[in-house]
């Protein structure tokens, strides 16, 4: 199941080192396959309300760069410049991150195993594909087929 998740355009994954985003396939991918063999709706949908309150790289940023800025703001005031350093240093990298759509704090984000709002749509949508929200899913073929397709129409 090598070439499922090829046609991403998000810039955050673009930029990621290879290794992360095969990471993170794998991750989806036993998800995936899992949720396939157990065939259980209610677990799907618990699994499926988890996936809707994980934050992706974009909200991490947005949320985590204030504070550390805050801090290097406050810290500052008591002790000495360096602090306030940071602040301006990862509002500068935050800035770039807007402007861009990737940097090293999301290479950084991402290395903690933070996926992006594309990643975690497409695992929902594979899910919502195997609990029978949608018409493509064949139901024959056991789990790794039913697995796989519904990797692919999460995709399309």
């Amino acid at each position: 199941m090598e070439s499922w998740n090829q046609t991403s355009t998000d810039a955050v994954r673009a930029h990621a080192p290879s290794t992360m985003n095969r990471r993170i396939d794998a991750h989806v991918e036993s998800c995936v396959r899992y949720m396939a063999e157990q065939g259980d709706r209610s677990e799907m949908s618990r699994y499926l309300e988890k996936l809707e309150h994980e934050w992706d790289v974009h909200r991490t940023l947005v949320v985590g760069v204030p504070v550390l800025a805050l801090g290097g703001l406050l810290l500052g005031r008591r002790s000495g410049r360096g602090w306030r350093v940071l602040g301006g240093l990862t509002l500068a990298l935050l800035l770039q991150h807007g402007l861009t759509g990737f940097g090293p704090l999301s290479v950084l984000v991402r290395g903690l195993g933070v996926r992006t709002r594309r990643e975690i749509d497409l695992e929902k949508f594979a899910i919502k594909a195997l609990r029978g929200d949608f018409e493509r899913i064949p139901n024959d073929g056991g789990p790794l087929a039913r697995a796989n397709a519904a990797l692919v129409a999460a995709q399309s």
